[in-house]
């Protein structure tokens, strides 16, 4: 193998699924619920505190108990995600913490749920540019003053670590105004979606803008990698619209078919085209193997 092929491999194989490197710019590579790499599993409280050292970009989900905490989950009920059953809102959070997760750990051990108590705890050691989506679950109603007071105790000097989001604006906007530092993401794929779908590709734009232009006022949006390149076939530039708003572009949820195999020609293409776009940070649940393909790709 020449020299210059075993270069580029050894750096693709130090790979940290961190970030990756194009045309000097550093584009982020964000775990997607707590993912590093498939064999992850959901919301790993090990794959955070390695995230949290590394400096890494991450989400997870967070549902309300009764009794003002959050639990790491992001369904209504217990039932799929772990070893309970019924709706999360009727537990506390050390009922929470009492119950496992339905995925073991790698090693095959088996994983208590995760709760706020635990979050505050793992970051208080996280390096300086670690970041942790809290992609909120349920609205302001659902929620409570009870519980923003608990969040507020529990981050109010590690909201710097922090990106909120979620579908209630007030919510949103309450935990940020509890938590100054942290930071608020905006997701309207869904909505611009529905408009592209409609044939309605003329508002697309427009309905970013309004929303861009709203109370949320975002630093990050996190838009469809599938729509940000559709609507730009169609002549709409929603990366750019962003930027001129001042609001970073998460493209969600980019992950290898193939992993060991790196991407195909048709996923390159596609990737290249997102970052040409100018795109500020991906969702995948494969950071590891896409920021090592992508070396591979680059010739390291």
């Amino acid at each position: 193998m020449p020299s210059q092929n075993i270069a580029a491999t050894n750096t693709a194989n130090a790979a940290t699924g961190v970030a990756i490197d194009h045309g000097g710019k550093r584009v982020l590579l964000k775990w997607h619920r707590l993912r590093r790499e498939m064999k992850d599993p959901l919301f790993s409280g090990e794959v955070l505190a390695a995230g949290l050292k590394l400096g890494a970009s991450m989400e997870i989900d967070l549902r309300a108990t009764r009794d003002g905490s959050f639990a790491v989950l992001h369904d209504r009920t217990l039932d799929r995600e772990t070893n309970g059953s019924g709706p999360v809102s009727a537990y506390t959070g050390d009922d929470i913490r009492g119950l496992l997760y339905t995925e073991p750990a790698r090693d095959g051990t088996v994983r208590h749920v995760l709760t706020a108590e635990d979050l505050a705890e793992l970051l208080g050691p996280a390096q300086q540019d670690a970041l942790l989506q809290f992609d909120m679950k349920d609205d302001f109603a659902s929620v409570g003053e009870g519980a923003l007071d608990r969040l507020e105790g529990l981050f109010a000097d590690r909201d710097k670590h922090l990106v909120v989001s979620g579908d209630d604006t007030e919510l949103t906007l309450a935990i940020t105004d509890r938590l100054p530092a942290a930071k608020r993401g905006l997701e309207p794929s869904f909505r611009l979606m529905d408009l592209h779908r409609a044939g309605r590709k003329s508002e697309v734009g427009g309905q970013l803008t309004r929303e861009l232009s709203g109370p949320i006022r975002p630093y990050i949006v996190y838009l469809n990698w599938k729509l940000l390149l559709d609507a730009y076939a169609d002549g709409i530039d929603l990366v750019r619209i962003c930027h001129d708003h001042g609001a970073r572009v998460d493209a969600w949820t980019f992950t290898l078919a193939d992993p060991d195999g790196g991407f195909s020609d048709d996923e390159w293409r596609k990737l290249e085209r997102l970052l040409e776009l100018g795109i500020d940070q991906i969702t995948t649940d494969e950071a590891v193997a896409t920021e090592r393909a992508y070396l591979l790709r680059m010739g390291g």
